[in-house]
């Protein structure tokens, strides 16, 4: 047996993805096991973001000393960004992950830039001086906030994929809260538009309403790229 699968990598078409099949066949996992430990950093990474919006929800509706609230949402950000920043660091140490190594950084990316455009819309409201939010904006993040529950279930759901139906259930809710926010945005930019005689404030709230819509957005980025680990993997 050791001579023919020494033999084997002789051979000189014998790719390196061979070799990783003849590891894990003829070796057990036991000795390249998959590295679990992924899946609790993408539970801390979608607590992370949990707490972002929550917080950015607190803000809106209790708009005061928006400085010192705009610096801890910057803090949340950035404790989110380490955790994204290990689990790259993680998926290059480690032989045999749980998901393709493309998967893990598409889906790491995407939720980490959903607290990103969470944070963008918090600065812009503090550096364009916004002196109360727009009811429509509160309506917007609440929607985030919504879209970030059906990720976090997602999420939760992919250590196994016995969930599959959960995942892609909780996909096609977010898909329809995107349609929502969707809606909500071309509304509030119409009325900008049409209302708005300052075009300085037109621009500032359009930035902030895109901001919030971007991490609608990337909620539903997610769960595509969660529905297309289910199928591949499911």
């Amino acid at each position: 047996m050791v001579n023919g699968w020494y033999a084997a990598i002789c051979d000189q078409d014998f790719s390196l993805a061979h070799l990783k099949s003849f590891l894990v066949k003829g070796f057990n996992m036991r000795f390249f096991p998959r590295e679990e430990k992924f899946f609790d950093q993408f539970e801390r990474l979608i607590n992370k973001i949990e707490e972002g919006g929550n917080f950015f929800m607190e803000m809106l509706e209790n708009y005061e000393d928006v400085t010192s609230k705009v610096a801890k949402l910057k803090e949340i950000e950035h404790e989110a960004d380490i955790i994204t920043h290990k689990t790259y660091e993680k998926m290059h140490r480690t032989f045999l992950t749980p998901l393709d190594r493309e998967d893990i950084y598409a889906l790491v990316n995407k939720m980490d830039s959903i607290l990103d455009m969470i944070e963008a819309a918090a600065i812009r409201m503090h550096l364009y001086n916004i002196k109360k939010p727009a009811p429509e904006v509160i309506q917007q993040a609440k929607i985030l906030n919504k879209a970030i529950a059906k990720i976090k279930i997602i999420i939760h759901g992919l250590r196994d994929m016995k969930n599959a139906p959960i995942i892609l259930e909780a996909g096609v809710d977010i898909n329809t809260l995107e349609n929502e926010g969707d809606v909500i945005l071309r509304n509030t930019i119409a009325r900008l538009f049409e209302k708005e005689e300052n075009p300085f404030e037109l621009i500032k709230w359009k930035e902030i309403f895109e901001r919030i819509e971007e991490a609608i957005d990337m909620c539903e980025d997610v769960s595509n790229i969660a529905e297309g680990i289910v199928l591949k993997h499911g």
